[in-house]
């Protein structure tokens, strides 16, 4: 059973972080931290191809088709496509390529406090056009190979993400939880947890 680091439920729903690999999990949605090419050759992004298998990599390869037609970028930066999860469709009924920050770009590295919030944001758009979702497997995103800088990583990860579980409107997420195995993440998040837990929203539910 993975390891859970931590629980904190909202008003709409609970944020839960756990230890282990995304495809070991299931749910309605699984999340992939694609680059703007949509190409499935980097870090976990590439193991998620390997394991939906090839029809995924045409399908995201078809998309990149489409939008050169228009000539307009695969998926730009915060923006997200929503594919079949083909060879992991027994855990899960979409894959959204999800588009964070790539802190390795000097561009997005200097505004990356305003793009991996508003990547979050578009991300529970599409999740909410989808239909109520009971639980959303997802990485902390930008925070492997795009290299977000981990302590500040985390706490903007917990402060949007809780604040979208907690905000005026219901969207439509029950659980979104948090794959994790980078323990560098996991030490930083557990800090940062520790040191503004009572000024997150929502109520701390690790230990129910």
């Amino acid at each position: 059973m993975a390891e859970l680091y931590m629980a904190r439920t909202c008003k709409w729903g609970t944020l839960r972080v756990v230890g282990g690999d995304v495809w070991n999990h299931s749910g309605d949605v699984l999340i992939t931290p694609a680059n703007n090419r949509l190409s499935g050759r980097e870090g976990l992004d590439n193991m998620i191809h390997q394991k939906a298998g090839q029809e995924l990599t045409q399908a995201t390869r078809n998309i990149c088709l489409e939008m050169r037609k228009i000539n307009a970028p695969p998926c730009a930066v915060t923006h997200n496509v929503v594919t079949e999860p083909f060879a992991l469709s027994d855990r899960f009924k979409h894959i959204i390529h999800v588009v964070g920050p790539d802190c390795r770009r000097p561009n997005q590295d200097e505004n990356r406090r305003d793009l991996l919030p508003e990547t979050y944001r578009n991300l529970f758009a599409t999740l909410k056009e989808l239909g109520v979702m009971e639980n959303v497997i997802s990485p902390p995103l930008s925070m492997g190979v795009f290299a977000y800088p981990h302590r500040e990583g985390a706490r903007l990860t917990l402060e949007t993400l809780l604040g979208i579980l907690d905000g005026e409107e219901d969207p439509g997420v029950k659980t979104f939880t948090i794959v994790v195995k980078e323990k560098n993440f996991i030490s930083n998040m557990r800090t940062v947890y520790r040191e503004i837990n009572d000024l997150l929203p929502g109520i701390d539910t690790t230990n129910d």
